[in-house]
């Protein structure tokens, strides 16, 4: 055996993705963290670029809780109970009474009856979805869904799927009116913040369409939303795309890897959904669960974020983020309005993306480019993200230099 056969075929796929634009290229590797000084906000240094320190404007953690001490020290302090890794699979010898604990509080901070944790969101998607397609079943995506929604879609095999534009319920309307009497079920899926863009699912009117058509469905309508971006980051506590727009999704699936700052996936839906999962989603029966102190550190997460601190740091998130939005039409760049930490720069060109990527990491700034054909042709953006870490001289810092390149 050898794979002197295949190995030439992988090059040439990887030549070809370059060739693409779709080549990720070398990881930048994080070597170290500079504590806050002089009013600016937390540094990071990276492999191979010596002693300077950057500005990240890319990260997920958007309250900061990654490097926050309560949640380092639960962390901590349940590793040296209960080790480093579960051991097993939940269902032989893997739960742990954080694991318990944290999926209770996860349902009652969403408002559900019950919760169900995942090794991450994607492998949340990938063993949910799929559980509620059959033959019978037509599937309903947004046409910018995230890639675990796409895949998990591939996964599901349904009878029939459609795509809506993005936000419109319009064209949903219309495709849950054409399939009337063609399925038994219907599974409307989207995103609840959308990851490229910050902007959000209206889940109300989602809700006020899907219940029109619901009572022509033999075996219903229901939605699943994927709300990662959302949870912890948006709305007046914390609860996301269903506290902002007052729309309540059937089945919610979010993170503890962003906004809560450890990692892991979960969803919060009734207890015989819940329960239903947990007998027939392969991701979760046969995949180790995030670690018990990941648990813990995900709960001391979720106490500061539903206390008055958690208050504090999710205003301070909606004001720099409004902020920075201000900043950049004053200096003549596009964006698009809203109160999410994703805050766009649309620069609908892929050489202009790359060389303000290029400039902005030239003067210590971390920030993720988006060029075609990752996103559609006149779509090209660089994605800027405001955590609660940040201060009002990182934000004067980050616009000084985008005039520069003006």
């Amino acid at each position: 055996m050898s794979l002197k056969k295949l190995e030439p075929l992988l090059t040439d796929k990887l030549t070809q993705l370059q060739q693409q634009g779709l080549c990720k290229g070398n990881e930048k590797v994080i070597t170290g963290i500079k504590a806050a000084v002089d009013s600016f906000g937390p540094r990071y240094f990276l492999e191979g670029y010596g002693n300077s320190a950057f500005l990240r404007m890319n990260s997920n953690s958007y309250l900061g809780l990654s490097t926050h001490p309560q949640v380092i020290k639960a962390e901590a302090e349940a590793a040296e109970k209960f080790g480093t890794g579960p051991g097993a699979v939940r269902f032989i010898s893997g739960t742990y009474r954080p694991h318990v604990e944290l999926e209770q509080k996860l349902a009652k901070f969403h408002g559900r009856e019950s919760a169900m944790l995942f090794s991450s969101a994607y492998t949340t998607m990938t063993g949910v979805l799929p559980q509620f397609i059959s033959t019978d079943t037509l599937v309903v995506s947004d046409a910018l869904n995230h890639n675990c929604i796409i895949n998990a879609i591939r996964l599901s095999q349904p009878a029939s799927k459609e795509i809506y534009p993005h936000a419109n319920i319009d064209a949903l309307d219309k495709i849950l009116e054409a399939y009337k009497g063609r399925v038994k079920r219907v599974c409307v899926v989207t995103d609840g913040i959308f990851s490229m863009r910050g902007d959000y699912a209206d889940l109300d009117q989602l809700n006020v369409c899907c219940k029109r058509h619901e009572d022509a469905y033999e075996q219903g309508i229901i939605s699943i939303v994927d709300d990662s971006h959302g949870v912890g980051a948006f709305g007046q506590t914390g609860r996301g795309t269903e506290e902002y727009t007052q729309g309540k999704a059937d089945i919610l699936i979010a993170t503890l890897g962003k906004a809560f700052g450890v990692n892991g996936g979960y969803v919060v839906s009734s207890s015989t959904v819940i329960d239903y999962l947990r007998e027939t989603s392969p991701s979760y029966i046969y995949s180790n669960p995030v670690t018990p102190a990941e648990a813990a550190a995900a709960n001391a997460a979720l106490d500061i974020v539903t206390c008055d601190e958690g208050l504090r740091l999710l205003e301070k998130l909606r004001v720099f983020s409004v902020r920075l939005r201000a900043g950049l039409e004053k200096l003549g760049f596009e964006t698009l309005q809203g109160e999410h930490p994703i805050v766009p720069i649309l620069t609908r060109n892929t050489e202009k993306t790359t060389a303000l990527v290029a400039h902005l990491l030239a003067n210590n700034i971390l920030a993720t480019g988006l060029n075609y054909p990752v996103v559609p042709q006149g779509e090209q953006e660089i994605r800027l993200q405001v955590s609660a870490e940040h201060t009002e001289k990182d934000l004067d810092y980050l616009l000084a230099k985008l005039a520069e390149f003006k």
